[in-house]
């Protein structure tokens, strides 16, 4: 699917910068010798004798200071416009429609995330921006789209109860990225999280794009932050990460290659929690689900 052509502003950042620097030194002179003109002419086209000089350009002042009044309001709306300009909307965004899960759950993602950051500091941690969750979908959306996606997605989630389902966790597993891997507790996959996993892609395929750049993902690194194969799996999600090849699993953290093979040789003991909530998200540097969007309406 082709990409949708967005609206953009005639300047770019760096030329609206280069125009107000440019109008602003020239209303500054403009200003100033404009100013001393019309005090001059004022000086000269006095009123009569009888009204004292200073209070001819008292008179003079409210029609000046209104003119400043106005300038100023025009350069603060083409600030603002050039701020909205350099800081214009991605027109994709990478999201993560998913499950959040109960206490059980993140009580267990925290104390293996804490585990992998003491073997692996440069790692993450598990946080208000990084939210322990099950991805139900990962896609590239157009973001002018973001309301309908909001929209269509909750629609599913009025069919299904997730928050009454048991879920079984039943071991670790993690993808490889050399030297490093990207570990997870998996879930045991059922009819209820293929059959809603189903839906939400039916739901939200007219909205997506075939894939994006690493400024579709929320970063702190100016997209630096952004692996490659992050990007790839986003983009063949639906092909490599859904129904039968779907693999549901919660997040826990990075660690080496050499530590992750020893923590999945270890007995796992299974325990079973359910689903709290739903959100969409906007994806993150490992694929973590790094800022909520959207919080969707769960049926109880």
């Amino acid at each position: 699917m082709c990409q949708q052509q967005t609206s953009r502003s005639p300047f770019k950042s760096g030329a609206w910068v280069y125009f107000i620097d440019e109008l602003l030194t020239g209303l500054a002179d403009t200003l100033v010798s404009g100013s001393a003109r019309a005090i001059g002419k004022h000086r000269v086209l006095s009123s009569p004798p009888s009204q004292p000089q200073s209070e001819q350009q008292e008179d003079q002042m409210p029609g000046y200071m209104k003119f400043l009044a106005a300038l100023g309001i025009g350069i603060v709306s083409l600030l603002a416009h050039a701020q909205s300009s350099s800081a214009q909307q991605n027109p994709v965004t990478a999201i993560d429609i998913a499950l959040e899960p109960d206490a059980t759950m993140i009580q267990h993602a925290q104390a293996d995330n804490a585990r992998l950051l003491k073997a692996f500091p440069k790692g993450f941690a598990l946080d208000a921006t990084h939210h322990p969750h099950i991805s139900m979908l990962q896609q590239f959306v157009r973001t002018d789209d973001l309301e309908k996606v909001y929209a269509a997605v909750n629609k599913v989630f009025a069919t299904e109860k997730p928050t009454s389902w048991k879920l079984k966790a039943y071991k670790y597993y993690y993808i490889p990225s050399p030297p490093v891997g990207l570990a997870g507790i998996v879930v045991e996959p059922t009819e209820d999280l293929h059959r809603l996993q189903q839906k939400i892609i039916d739901a939200v395929t007219p909205f997506t794009e075939k894939t994006g750049t690493p400024a579709a993902f929320m970063s702190t690194e100016d997209g630096k932050d952004i692996q490659k194969f992050l990007i790839e799996y986003v983009s063949d999600f639906v092909t490599i990460a859904a129904g039968v090849k779907f693999n549901p699993h919660v997040t826990i953290g990075v660690g080496t290659e050499v530590y992750l093979n020893e923590m999945l040789a270890a007995p796992f003991e299974a325990f079973t929690f359910s689903p709290a909530g739903a959100s969409v998200y906007q994806l993150g540097s490992f694929g973590t689900a790094r800022k909520e969007l959207k919080a969707l309406v769960l049926t109880p």
